[in-house]
């Protein structure tokens, strides 16, 4: 049995066989797997006899209904790709020039069962860094997925109107708006609740129009949500 065998079984067991149902005809996790561990092969660089510099930062570019079909399981298809991507650098002597970051974006102009893959070597990040480069790469994670916080911002909700869609009951068709902007030069980043009927929880706060900051922890229905920057982790 092969290594992507193997992946696929342990993927498919963690989810009790649904995420294989739910990706019928669609972009399969091993293609994605297979596709970044030839991706570590073609931007391999030379650094000694024995060692080569390998990308660790991958964005995966996704058609509507593969991202939507990705989102419920983000966080075990990560986790089970970067084991993979690590024993596959360590059979060949790749280096990592900081931690594995996998990032899932929205392409509309992609069809289903199409993806690209973009990658790059990101040195990790030590020291304390500068605030306003800190927060110009915040993202809000959602079910493992990251969605970066760009101007303007993006609405969520469960109905197909919202721009960032999560199938949650306890969510309103369209929930809450992320409004991303600048004042005074400096970027501003706020949730604001569209008359959702469970409301927004900040912090463990409820409220109805907050700022966000990195760390910051949103509850929406029975889904949590963190803003963050991925390459500080």
């Amino acid at each position: 049995m092969g290594v992507f065998d193997k992946f696929e079984k342990r993927l498919e067991g963690a989810v009790s066989g649904v995420f294989a149902r739910a990706f019928k005809g669609a972009v399969e996790p091993v293609e994605i797997a297979a596709r970044l561990t030839r991706e570590l092969d073609a931007e391999a660089r030379l650094l000694s006899r024995d060692r080569r510099l390998v990308p660790n930062e991958f964005i995966v570019g996704l058609s509507p209904a593969d991202y939507d079909r990705l989102t419920p399981y983000g966080k075990t298809l990560t986790s089970e790709i970067i084991p993979e991507l690590r024993a596959h650098a360590n059979r060949n002597g790749y280096v990592f020039n900081g931690p594995i970051m996998i990032h899932f974006e929205y392409d509309e102009q992609l069809p289903t069962g199409r993806f690209t893959v973009a990658s790059e070597a990101v040195a990790g990040v030590s020291g304390t860094p500068d605030p306003a480069a800190q927060r110009s790469r915040l993202v809000l994670e959602v079910n493992g997925m990251r969605h970066p916080l760009t101007p303007p911002g993006f609405t969520i909700g469960r109905g197909s109107g919202a721009d960032l869609r999560v199938n949650d009951p306890g969510i309103s068709r369209e929930h809450a708006r992320i409004e991303v902007g600048e004042t005074d030069g400096r970027l501003r980043i706020e949730i604001v609740d569209l008359g959702s009927t469970n409301g927004i929880t900040v912090d463990g706060q409820r409220v109805e129009r907050v700022d966000l900051h990195e760390g910051s922890r949103i509850e929406i229905g029975s889904t949590r949500m963190l803003v963050h920057a991925p390459a500080g982790a």
